[in-house]
């Protein structure tokens, strides 16, 4: 890859192997690149120990959201879904174990896929995007059996709360859409930016970010992040960041979010910024913490830029990945 590609790099998507030894990472360009996380973080590591051991070409478009199973990476591109074999990709060797499209309603649409999360309740797989619904995949069979539909304008995010038996969707259209997965009806609807502590309209209405904690909701964009009661269906807390927030999590006692800006926000659930913690790039995309391994637990990192920032300890950058 030339200078130029790599200096208008954006790194869209992360995931861990199951093993907790890997880290899988998609861009702009539709790459997926693997890092050695036992490498990068031996006594014996070096520059080149923060380079891919494995980086391929996986999509025609970006690679906006990658998630692991037991067994396999997933990762999304313009369309479609792909699944790559962690055993085979350790190896070295590419080939997906399959590729399937959503039903979508001409074969001549090729909508952006931007979000993609897993319900193991049932052992399923939601997949949202530029066609402005949600589809719902068997991970068994492979076979797409049933389609939400509601929002007006394209999906961002994607969260499933598998006790309740729903996935949450936030969208272009400024509404986060909580469906019941069992009869795929809308049961809630949240428009966010109708809330005057939450809205921003210079912003805009978009959700870009959501996550969720057992009754607990986080969500943002165009508007403030806001931590919100689900059995109330009201705002608890609201955090005063300046930029949209394009992706958060609950961990610990905290929240922990990036979006626009060169740092990692540490909030509380009372709505104080505790800390901001410097970043490598100055737009981050995503965040993601290993839970797989306790040998190599970090939070890592990703925006516009080639590098993915790896934090050992939430308060400070040890070092970064370089595609």
């Amino acid at each position: 890859m030339g200078l130029i590609e790599l200096l208008h790099m954006s790194v869209f998507s992360q995931s861990f192997s199951p093993c907790g030894k890997f880290l899988a990472a998609g861009n702009n360009y539709g790459e997926i690149a693997l890092f050695s996380l036992s490498a990068a973080l031996g006594p014996d590591a070096n520059e080149l120990s923060q380079k891919p051991i494995l980086a391929f070409a996986a999509h025609d478009g970006p690679v906006f959201s990658l998630l692991s199973t037991d067994a396999h990476l997933l990762s999304a591109g313009n369309g479609e879904i792909s699944a790559w074999s962690w055993a085979e990709l350790i190896k070295k060797n590419v080939k997906a174990a399959w590729t399937r499209r959503p039903n979508y309603k001409s074969s001549l649409e090729i909508p952006e896929i931007n979000a993609m999360a897993i319900n193991p309740a049932d052992n399923s797989l939601a997949v949202g995007g530029g066609d402005n619904n949600v589809h719902i995949m068997d991970l068994e069979n492979g076979v797409f059996k049933s389609v939400l539909q509601g929002h007006t304008d394209y999906i961002h995010c994607l969260s499933v709360r598998e006790r309740a038996a729903e996935v949450l969707s936030g969208g272009e259209d400024g509404a986060v859409r909580i469906w019941d997965t069992r009869t795929s009806q809308c049961v809630h609807c949240v428009e966010v930016y109708k809330y005057e502590t939450c809205a921003r309209p210079q912003h805009g209405r978009w959700i870009s970010c959501l996550t969720t904690d057992s009754d607990w909701m986080l969500c943002g964009g165009g508007p403030s992040l806001s931590l919100w009661h689900l059995r109330s269906m009201s705002p608890t807390s609201v955090f005063p960041l300046s930029g949209c927030q394009r992706q958060a999590t609950f961990y610990q006692d905290m929240i922990l979010t990036v979006g626009e800006g060169q740092c990692v926000s540490h909030c509380q659930m009372g709505g104080e910024v505790k800390a901001q913690i410097p970043c490598t790039p100055h737009s981050i995309n995503t965040l993601a913490i290993n839970t797989n391994s306790t040998e190599h637990r970090v939070l890592t990192v990703g925006g516009s830029s080639d590098h993915i920032d790896v934090f050992t300890n939430l308060s400070y950058r040890a070092f970064s990945l370089r595609f």
